[in-house]
């Protein structure tokens, strides 16, 4: 699934060829998606694109009336293309804009989302519980160390929840928590406020970096001009288990949490 590092460079990617563009038509394929593509949005059509916006890992498209909300899901992609481009298989959505442009989202499993917030209202309740933003001034130091008293759940699987930070995907957990000598499995409730300082310093920097970088390489995921990011090239231990550390030589260990890889260095990372 794409990260939030990659979700904003897709909307750096995208931002300059729709803001200010008026939406000509929507032409949705396949109304199934996570949830129905809402008949509601055809609203959209003659308006224009004020802005478009990040929140987790939704693309908010700012219209007069109301916003477009667009999620990539495990596996979808959006592009800036022409409307003469051929349609291919799992091409579910167009935005269609002026000079044969159009906004496609193809998602082969359909777990990606196009919804209409009319009059820019939540009504369905995905960004209202959502915790700050990692790399906003709301995600500060002794933020973390205050959600995670009396919790009893790992680390990794506590910095995963939206609900206390969004876009610490799992890629970003498993390397902000190697550079900040945290293992996994620790509870995040054991970890002193010191800690939690650095590590809240660290996911900002590691956030930062992917997104100056591209975001990273996934399997199904290019940039919306079709070039793949290159973070990954930089990774220290994700998708790395059973090779050396790159710090120690220590041979990187795997664990499975809440279904998901969680790699580390035995030697570099503690309780």
């Amino acid at each position: 699934m794409p990260e939030l590092p990659e979700v904003e460079v897709c909307r750096l990617g995208i931002s300059p060829h729709l803001v200010g563009k008026t939406i000509q038509d929507i032409m949705v394929r396949n109304h199934q998606l996570r949830w129905p593509i809402p008949a509601e949005i055809k609203q959209a059509v003659g308006e224009k694109i004020l802005a478009v916006e990040r929140r987790a890992k939704y693309l908010l498209l700012r219209c007069e009336s109301g916003t477009i909300l667009l999620h990539l899901g495990m596996s979808g992609t959006i592009r800036v293309i022409k409307q003469s481009t051929a349609v291919a298989k799992h091409d579910h959505f167009d935005l269609v804009l002026k000079h044969n442009q159009v906004l496609r989202l193809n998602d082969p499993r359909r777990f990606g989302a196009v919804l209409w917030l009319n009059s820019h209202n939540d009504e369905q309740g995905l960004l209202s519980k959502l915790g700050p933003e990692p790399l906003s001034d709301d995600f500060s130091a002794g933020y973390l160390y205050q959600k995670a008293q009396r919790r009893k759940v790992p680390i990794k699987t506590f910095l995963m929840n939206n609900n206390i930070v969004v876009g610490v995907g799992n890629i970003y957990a498993n390397e902000a928590l190697f550079k900040a000598g945290i293992l996994p499995t620790a509870l995040a409730g054991t970890i002193n406020e010191e800690r939690f300082d650095r590590l809240t310093d660290i996911i900002k920097e590691v956030l930062s970096a992917a997104i100056k970088q591209g975001g990273t390489t996934l399997k199904d995921f290019t940039q919306a001009d079709g070039r793949p990011g290159y973070f990954a090239q930089s990774l220290q231990v994700y998708g790395r288990a059973g090779q050396a550390c790159y710090c120690c030589k220590t041979t990187l260990e795997e664990v499975r949490q809440a279904n998901r890889s969680s790699v580390f260095c035995p030697s570099c990372q503690r309780e």
